[in-house]
């Protein structure tokens, strides 16, 4: 008669508390260019690394009485250094969710596409961020941690292009 094997180990199931509260948090961010080597086909990105090592942009909550596109070059000046810049185009909404704690945040980014201006190159990143880079657009895309923001990248790349800005 064969005999069990043994279990190597168990799986602590652990109860989350209930979610007592529904959360929204308005944020809003850019998407950040600028035209290297003066060429209109030499287009950099703007990324930071936030304070767990993924890639993304710059972007923060909306404070109160601020528009969207406010908090958002306020966000990118917070974030990165860079006090020139012009907001031009929305480029689109994220929305996603996720638990904290006992509450459930449902959280919607507003995204705007915003042409560096002025000394691009002296940006420098908040102390809770691991970096921040100005990188080609193709590097730019393949590093972006999260698919949604990829994709405004691309729309925002599109009509850099359309519009020659």
């Amino acid at each position: 008669m064969k005999r069990p094997k043994p279990i190597q180990s168990f799986r602590r199931l652990v109860r989350r508390p209930a979610i007592n509260e529904v959360v929204r948090e308005p944020t809003a961010g850019g998407v950040i260019f600028r035209h290297s080597n003066g060429g209109p086909t030499d287009v950099e990105i703007l990324l930071i690394a936030d304070s767990k090592g993924r890639w993304t942009i710059p972007k923060g909550h909306i404070e109160e009485g601020e528009t969207a596109r406010q908090a958002a070059e306020r966000e990118i000046r917070e974030e990165t250094g860079l006090q020139e810049m012009k907001v031009l185009d929305w480029l689109g909404k994220i929305n996603f969710r996720y638990r904290r704690n006992s509450s459930l945040v449902l959280m919607t980014t507003e995204i705007f596409l915003v042409r560096a201006k002025g000394k691009s190159q002296s940006v420098k990143p908040e102390k809770w961020m691991t970096s921040l880079a100005w990188l080609p657009a193709q590097d730019a895309l393949e590093k972006i941690e999260y698919d949604d923001i990829g994709k405004l990248i691309l729309l925002g790349l599109k009509k850099i292009r359309k519009q020659n800005l």
